[in-house]
C-alpha cells in the first residue's frame, strides 16, 4: 500500500503560517508534496500549485518570498504584515547577496514603502528598472519610477492602496472592442426618432430594476430623479466627495440625505426574526484612519481611470464601482451608486454610442445568484475576519483592525462577472427593450385601424393585454374606457396585439 501524500504549503501561505497572521486569501496557493507529483487545480477563481518536494527546496523566510514573487504574484496585504517583522540588519544581509536581482529590489523596496525604514545600503546606480507587478500577469498602469531600488512602480494606485486586477483569457482590451462594436451594431438599425426614445425608455426601466434589486418601488418624483442622473452619466462630474453627496442626496429620502462620509459604522445584514439578525458584510470602521483614507485613495483610482482610461472600460467600471460598494460610505443608497457607476464609468470611456444606456441592472436583477456571488468573492472571506459585537439597538462596533483587508481587493474575478452581464446585456437584453418598443409602434397603429382610442385608454388596453397572456379580463372590461368597446373590437384588438408581439393567442385564428 502506498504510503499516504502530504502536503506543505509554501510561499505565501507558508509565510502566513510562519509569521501567524490572516489576510485575504491570495488567488493561489502552493503547496509542496510527498510522494511528489506536479498538479494544477482551478475552482471558483482560484488557484492550488501542487510541486513534487525534490523539485522546491525553500530553506528560510527569503526562500519563500523569493518563490512567492516568482511563482504567485504580488500578495500586497501579506507583504504589508510581514515585511516589517523582519529585522533590518537581515534583509540588508539578504539584498546584499544579490542587490540587482529583480525580486531582491522587490523585497528591499517593499521592505522601506511598509515598514518606514530605511536600509543601511546605498542606492542602487546601474541596472535596468524593474517592474514591481509583472505585466505578464496584472493589468498595471505607466510606472513611476523610483530611483533608490530602480523600480517600476506600476500599480494601478499606490503600495498603500492599490486595487489589482489580473489578467486572465476572460479579460483583454480587445473582447470591450468586440462588445462597444455589437452595441453600435444593434443601434445602428434604429431611427434617430427610435434612438431618442429607446434612451427615455432604457432610462426609466434602468431605474426600475435598480431599485427592485433592493426590493423597493420608488415614488415617481424619485424616480425621475434617478432618470435625470443616468442622462447625466459621464458627462457631470459626481467623483468628487461633494458629487456623490449630491448624487446620494438625489436618489435617497431626504431624511436619510448626507452631508459627507458616514460617521457610524454600517453592515448588510439580513433580519430573521425580531432581535435576529444574519451579518453578509462589514465595511470599513468610520473615520479618517480607516473609510476617510480608503475613500481619498479611491478618489485617486477612479480619477486616474476615468479621466486617463488606462485600462478597458469594463475592467475600470468593475472596479470602481465594486469598491465603492465594499467601503459603502454613506448610511444608504450605496447599491444604487454602485449600480450607477457602472454606466458612469462606461459613458465617461465612451463605451457605447453616446447617449445610449445598457440595461445591465435588468440583468443582475435576473440573475440574483450570479450577482450575489460577485460581491461575495471579497465580502464573504472578510466576514470571518471581521470581529465586532452588537448592542440591542443592533448598533454594531468592529473590535479588530480591518483596514488592510480593504487596501488591495482583487477585482479580477468581479470584472469577469461584469463583462459576462453587460454581454449578455447586449446579447439578449438590449434586443428585447428594442424588440419591445417596435413591437408596441407595430401594435398601436394596427389598434388605429380597429378603434381610434384616447391615447391613455389605448395605452392602458394593450398595457393589460399583455400582462394577461394577450387577453383583456373580464375585470378588466368593466373599466369606463373599455365599456364603450363592442366584443369583436375587444377581439380584433387582442389579435391585433398579439400579432403585434408574435404571441400567438390560444384558441384564435391569427392567421
Amino acid at each position: 500500500m502506498p504510503p499516504p501524500r502530504t502536503f506543505s504549503p509554501i510561499g505565501y501561505q507558508w509565510l502566513a503560517d510562519h509569521f501567524q497572521v490572516d489576510p485575504m486569501p491570495h488567488f493561489v496557493e502552493s503547496y509542496v508534496s510527498q510522494p511528489g507529483q506536479r498538479i494544477t487545480e482551478e475552482k471558483a477563481g482560484r488557484r492550488r500549485e501542487v510541486y513534487p518536494q525534490a523539485q522546491v527546496r525553500l530553506h528560510n523566510v527569503f526562500d519563500h518570498l523569493d518563490f512567492a514573487l516568482k511563482k504567485e504574484g504580488l500578495h500586497l496585504e501579506l507583504l504589508r504584515l510581514i515585511l516589517p517583522l523582519l529585522p533590518p540588519g537581515q534583509v540588508a544581509d539578504h539584498v546584499k547577496q544579490t542587490p540587482t536581482g529583480k525580486n531582491t529590489r522587490r523585497i528591499a523596496y517593499l521592505y522601506e514603502a511598509f515598514s518606514g525604514e530605511k536600509l543601511p545600503l546605498p542606492d542602487l546606480t546601474t541596472g535596468n528598472y524593474v517592474d514591481l507587478a509583472d505585466t505578464s500577469l496584472y493589468f498595471t498602469l505607466p510606472p513611476l519610477k523610483t530611483a533608490r531600488w530602480r523600480i517600476n512602480e506600476n500599480l494601478i494606485g499606490t503600495v498603500h492602496f492599490s486595487p489589482m486586477l489580473r489578467r486572465t483569457p476572460a479579460l483583454y482590451p480587445a473582447r470591450d472592442k468586440e462588445l462597444h462594436a455589437r452595441c453600435t451594431e444593434l443601434l445602428g438599425d434604429i431611427s434617430p426618432l427610435m434612438f431618442q426614445r429607446a434612451q427615455r425608455y432604457l432610462h426609466a426601466k434602468e431605474t426600475k430594476t435598480s431599485y427592485a434589486i433592493e426590493h423597493e418601488t420608488p415614488d415617481r418624483q424619485r424616480s425621475e430623479r434617478f432618470i435625470a442622473l443616468l442622462e447625466r452619466a459621464g458627462t457631470e462630474d459626481f467623483l468628487t466627495e461633494p458629487g456623490l453627496v449630491r448624487l446620494q442626496n438625489t436618489i435617497v429620502d431626504a431624511r436619510y440625505a448626507a452631508k459627507g462620509w458616514r460617521a457610524h459604522q454600517n453592515y448588510v445584514g439580513q433580519t430573521i426574526a425580531p432581535g435576529y439578525e444574519t451579518i453578509h458584510f462589514v465595511s470599513p470602521k468610520p473615520g479618517a484612519t480607516d473609510l476617510d483614507f480608503l475613500m481619498t485613495q479611491w478618489l485617486q483610482v477612479e480619477w486616474l481611470l476615468t479621466a486617463v482610461g488606462p485600462l478597458p472600460p469594463i475592467s475600470a467600471a468593475a472596479i470602481v464601482s465594486w469598491l465603492f460598494v465594499y467601503f459603502h460610505p454613506f448610511e444608504d443608497g450605496n447599491g444604487r451608486i454602485h449600480r450607477f457607476l457602472i454606466h458612469h464609468v462606461l459613458a465617461a470611456l465612451e463605451f457605447g454610442p453616446r447617449g445610449m444606456l445598457l440595461p445591465v441592472s435588468a440583468v443582475l436583477l435576473n440573475r440574483p445568484a450570479e450577482y450575489d456571488a460577485s460581491l461575495e468573492v471579497f465580502s464573504k472571506p472578510l466576514r470571518s475576519r471581521t470581529e465586532y459585537t452588537q448592542n440591542a439597538d443592533g448598533q454594531l462596533t468592529v473590535t479588530n483592525s480591518t483596514l488592510d483587508h480593504f487596501r488591495y481587493i482583487d477585482c479580477t474575478l468581479m470584472a469577469e462577472a461584469l463583462y459576462r452581464f453587460i454581454e449578455e446585456t447586449i446579447e439578449k437584453e438590449l434586443p428585447a427593450e428594442l424588440g419591445y418598443l417596435q413591437h408596441y409602434d407595430v401594435a398601436r397603429a394596427a389598434m388605429r385601424e380597429i378603434v381610434d382610442m384616447p391615447e391613455p385608454a389605448a395605452n392602458l388596453f394593450l398595457k393589460l393585454c399583455l400582462e394577461n397572456k394577450g387577453h383583456l379580463s373580464r375585470t378588466k372590461r368593466k373599466h369606463a374606457w373599455f365599456q364603450k368597446l363592442r366584443d369583436e373590437e375587444i377581439a380584433a384588438l387582442e389579435i391585433a396585439i398579439s400579432k403585434a408581439y408574435d404571441t400567438e393567442l390560444p384558441g384564435m385564428d391569427t392567421a
